[in-house]
């Protein structure tokens, strides 16, 4: 089967010689490559030690953690929709996550008189600086950010570590601009840096369909797209491509296809360029890392996503 239910989780070591200690929840779940990125890793490192899936519906999240922990799971990955409902079932919720406004990582720390404690972590962000630096061997902090897309839960993680890696210049580009209104806000409060000096403002937000948008494109370095457009082989690309330079590097978080739209055309613009499969690998990197105090073997977890992919 390739996921459990809640009801299930009282078999999930039914058969099988390994216990399951890790798993992720979503709903849909049965489509994540979170068992593909951390078996391999796990098997790696020689833990005695399972990764599965659980369909977890909304509402449910605070009782699918207590049931999982009952069972045997030690470290939870938390995807769509349940990012903000696990935020609010954990007892501590790390700083960065918390300002990013969600988690994506769980762990299950026990005290001494053997109370249970809930960790909420997003690898998301720092999953991102890292793959950045490896993409293009850069760090993210000395880059001119532009984010398409920036109103989505990806977006905001994204613009939230540019902001906490003190990148120069962030444009928050969204179809609606006045969802960016309170995030703008929020982001332009965090370490409270002054703004550059010149023309532009630290942070700005603009519509996607703006022509200001071309002018926007040129001040940046880095373009990341964080919106689905792409995803299908007849998207269109979410801008106008003509507008990309040689200078830009071009970074889309979807990973399948390999080369959306964006990246063929920012490609043949002379633009240097790299898909989400890196940010998957190094925010999947950091949750093992945190779940077992160890180096997660990367390269591991890359060749597990290359052979399903």
């Amino acid at each position: 089967m390739d996921y459990f239910t809640l009801d299930q989780l009282d078999r999930i070591n039914e058969s099988h010689e390994r216990p399951a200690r890790f798993a992720v929840i979503g709903n849909p779940v049965a489509h994540s490559l979170s068992p593909q990125l951390h078996q391999p890793a796990l098997d790696a490192l020689e833990q005695n030690a399972r990764y599965i899936r659980v369909e977890v519906e909304p509402g449910q999240v605070k009782e699918a953690f207590e049931k999982m922990h009952a069972v045997g799971i030690r470290g939870i990955n938390v995807t769509v929709p349940h990012k903000l409902e696990a935020m609010a079932a954990c007892h501590r919720v790390d700083p960065g996550a918390l300002t990013m406004g969600a988690v994506n990582t769980i762990v299950f720390e026990e005290s001494d008189d053997g109370e249970v404690k809930r960790t909420g972590f997003n690898t998301d962000g720092p999953g991102f600086t890292r793959a950045i630096r490896e993409e293009f061997d850069i760090d993210l902090g000395s880059l001119r950010v532009l984010i398409l897309g920036a109103g989505g839960g990806a977006g905001r993680a994204i613009a939230t570590q540019c902001v906490l890696e003190n990148c120069s210049q962030l444009i928050l580009a969204n179809r609606t601009v006045s969802k960016l209104t309170s995030m703008r806000a929020e982001l332009s409060q965090l370490g409270n840096h002054e703004s550059l000096e010149g023309p532009r403002d630290r942070i700005e937000t603009i519509a996607l369909d703006d022509p200001a948008l071309e002018e926007a494109l040129a001040a940046s370095n880095l373009i990341v797209n964080t919106t689905s457009v792409g995803l299908k082989s007849i998207d269109p690309a979410p801008i106008t491509t003509t507008w990309i330079q040689p200078h830009h590097l071009v970074y889309d978080t979807i990973y399948n296809p390999a080369k959306t739209r964006l990246l063929r055309d920012a490609e043949s613009q002379g633009a240097r360029i790299a898909n989400g499969l890196s940010l998957l690998l190094h925010q999947g990197a950091l949750s093992l890392e945190y779940w077992l105090g160890q180096d997660a073997p990367v390269e591991v977890m890359r060749g597990g996503l290359k052979e399903i992919l």
